[in-house]
């Protein structure tokens, strides 16, 4: 059976500087996460899976079909970019049916679609106002809304959580889903663990341009056990919450930060040390203000996998 995306020894540079490298992959039916740091490489294949870039080695394979300058495939894709580029003028209304116009669609069903994508992802109350004032917020989820507006078969997502609250987020993660229920195929890529653990098992590890691993989301919480984590806790007896952690068999390290009131620890087992932060919590008048982490991306991982 034919993968429904297929790319073989993709290799794309920029000059000197390397995108991606002898990338072979097969992704089918479902959501398929990409996952790696920032300037892992990405971005360059979601952009040659949508035509806007060209090889230079190799070839990616849409339905079968090579996607380089192939009109006929991009209907079936629907591509959010991880940056902005709209006619800020426009209203949201107005951004979304005049890019419906273009795949042919009348002004009536352009208008119904247009409606309809504004309605998925909750910016019906400001249609009508132009894009230059939208929020960070908003204008992410107008490039969600115009991805699915003409409904296509396979969506390429680059980094589609960023911006969003926590709230929007969820309601977008549902979204995701819900478009993978219906059938459809989406790729999206995140440097944010969690998200992802949000939204599928299925993962492709990226790193400097390769595939470093390919698997079940669980497969990677194996190798981040593995990993030291930096945790930032901020609280008014910061001195006495490190007192009493210093002696944990996972802690490894803590670092003082006496102006902002805060201590970083270091440690090999976040569950224990959350589960004793808890208890800690609720046994002393330890105040915790905020809970950080320096590894919230991967990476600090990645760097700890490939040995930097």
């Amino acid at each position: 059976m034919t993968a429904v995306i297929e790319a073989r020894n993709l290799s794309r540079w920029y000059g000197n500087v390397l995108g991606i490298s002898d990338l072979n992959l097969e992704i089918n039916q479902g959501i398929t996460a990409l996952l790696g740091p920032n300037g892992a490489g990405k971005s360059t294949f979601m952009k040659i899976l949508t035509g806007q870039l060209k090889t230079n080695i190799g070839e990616a394979r849409i339905f079968g079909e090579k996607v380089w300058n192939n009109r006929h495939i991009f209907r079936r894709l629907g591509f959010c970019p991880e940056d902005d580029a709209f006619y800020e003028d426009l209203s949201g209304f107005e951004f979304l049916a005049g890019l419906l116009s273009l795949y042919g669609f009348s002004s009536a069903e352009c208008e119904q679609r247009a409606r309809q994508a504004l309605e998925l992802v909750e910016l019906t109350d400001v249609a009508d106002r132009k894009v230059r004032s939208y929020s960070r917020g908003m204008r992410q989820r107008i490039k969600i809304a115009q991805a699915i507006a003409h409904d296509p078969e396979i969506l390429i997502l680059d980094e589609p959580l960023n911006g969003l609250d926590p709230l929007s987020k969820r309601r977008i993660i549902k979204l995701i889903k819900e478009f993978k229920n219906s059938g459809k195929t989406i790729v999206v890529s995140s440097h944010i663990l969690p998200e992802v653990e949000a939204l599928t098992s299925e993962i492709i590890l990226i790193h400097q341009g390769k595939i470093i691993a390919r698997g079940d989301i669980y497969f990677i919480r194996d190798l981040i056990d593995t990993h030291p984590h930096m945790i930032r806790v901020k609280s008014p007896q910061f001195r006495q919450l490190a007192q009493t952690l210093a002696g944990e068999d996972y802690v490894l390290k803590m670092a003082f930060e006496p102006v902002e009131q805060a201590v970083v620890f270091e440690t090999h087992d976040r569950d224990r040390f959350f589960s004793r932060l808890n208890e800690i919590v609720l046994t002393s008048p330890v105040v915790i203000d905020e809970i950080t982490s320096p590894d919230d991306n991967l990476q600090a991982v990645f760097d700890y996998l490939v040995g930097k």
